[in-house]
C-alpha cells in the first residue's frame, strides 16, 4: 500500500485555493490594466471642410414663384350668444379667423352679439362616444 502524506481533503483544498489565486490574480491583472491606461490623445487641430452650396436665387424671379397663393389663415371656433331682430336669443358657434372677424360676419346676419368667446380645443371627458344609439324602450 503507498503511504500518501496529503490527504484527500487537504488535496481539495489546494486545488480549489489555486483556482481562486488565478481568479484573483486574472482580476487583479484585468483592473490594473484598464486603470492604468491613459485615454488616446485628439488631434488639437480643428478640421472644417466648407460645404460647396450654390443657391439658385433665379427661381425667385420665375413666374411659378410669382403666382403662389399665399395658405389661408387658420379659423377658429367661438360660442356667441346673439339677439335677432325680434328679441329672439340666439345661440351657436362661428368659425373666423379673428374675434372681429366673427362679429363682422354675425352683423351681416343682422344678430346683435352679447356674448362670444373662443371655444376651448378638446372635450371635458374624452371617454365618452362621439355618437350614442337612442334607446327606445319597448311598447307593452
Amino acid at each position: 500500500m503507498a503511504v500518501v502524506f496529503i490527504s484527500p481533503k487537504q488535496r481539495q483544498k489546494m486545488f480549489f485555493m489555486g483556482i481562486t489565486i488565478m481568479f484573483l490574480l486574472f482580476l487583479a491583472i484585468t483592473a490594473l490594466s484598464v486603470f492604468l491606461s491613459k485615454p488616446q490623445e485628439v488631434s488639437p487641430a480643428l478640421v472644417f471642410n466648407k460645404p460647396k452650396v450654390n443657391i439658385d436665387f433665379s427661381v425667385v424671379d420665375s413666374e411659378q414663384f410669382k403666382n403662389l397663393e399665399s395658405f389661408a389663415k387658420m379659423e377658429t371656433q367661438f360660442s356667441y350668444k346673439a339677439v335677432a331682430e325680434k328679441g329672439k336669443i340666439v345661440t351657436g358657434l362661428i368659425s373666423a379667423v379673428s374675434i372681429d372677424e366673427a362679429k363682422n360676419i354675425l352683423a351681416s346676419i343682422d344678430l346683435t352679439v352679447t356674448e362670444i368667446k373662443e371655444v376651448e380645443p378638446g372635450r371635458e371627458n374624452p371617454f365618452t362616444p362621439y355618437f350614442q344609439e337612442a334607446v327606445v324602450p319597448k311598447s307593452k
